[in-house]
């Protein structure tokens, strides 16, 4: 199967109100040309060098999602490009994301990382810091920045009740969260092996990668 027709198999298998985020890190700039000629112009990775790379090369049209675990260190080589920030899951992060995008003059646009997986090896927020977060000082006067709304990763297993589980419970942080900002729109959940559970959770931005692109190179 080729990139292209694994990109319309997926789209055609999405709600319109999906946005597919196409996951191509380690992958070849060609590979991400074929999906860009099939029309795909939201692109995910997880490493900020590798990023900034394929950012140099490619299309200037390209939306550029930062969707892995970030370094502060790390916001100063992307804040000029990136398009949305998945995995913001501290108040320092936030504040280094805000400094470097006042320094470019942009608005930065992330998701609050939620830790909804019952294993200890995924980053994120819980119920009571999100609180606290949103409710800061520090955080209500934050210029450059834009909450879009939440993302999360569910436990790896085949069991699909504590799957479906996990996305419930953040869709209710999600929809809980909105009574306190209001704008958020977007609930990011969901990769190639539990989309379309993710999707009848409530989820409409999905992150595919070996679905589209093949296995992953490491």
């Amino acid at each position: 199967m080729s990139v292209s027709n694994n990109l319309s198999e997926i789209r055609n298998s999405l709600p319109e109100n999906v946005t597919l985020v196409a996951v191509s890190k380690t992958k070849p700039n060609e590979l991400l040309m074929e999906a860009y000629e099939a029309g795909q112009r939201v692109f995910g990775e997880n490493k900020v060098q590798e990023m900034v790379a394929k950012w140099q090369d490619l299309p200037k049209d390209i939306e550029w999602h930062m969707i892995g675990h970030l370094q502060r260190n790390k916001v100063k080589y992307m804040a000029e490009f990136v398009s949305l920030i998945h995995g913001v899951d501290s108040l320092k992060l936030l504040k280094e994301i805000d400094k470097r995008a006042k320094a470019c003059g942009r608005i930065i646009d992330c998701l609050l990382q939620m830790h909804i997986a019952e294993e200890d090896t995924k980053f994120g927020l819980d119920k009571d810091e999100l609180q606290l977060l949103v409710n800061s000082d520090e955080f209500k006067s934050m210029k450059n920045i834009r909450i879009k709304g939440l993302m999360g990763m569910a436990t790896f297993t085949d069991n699909e009740d504590q799957v479906r589980r996990e996305f419930a419970s953040l869709r209710a942080i999600y929809e809980d969260l909105k009574g306190k900002l209001p704008n958020i729109d977007t609930l990011s959940m969901g990769m190639s092996g539990d989309y379309a559970i993710a999707i009848d959770q409530g989820s409409n931005m999905v992150r595919i990668g070996s679905s589209i692109f093949g296995e992953r190179n490491y």
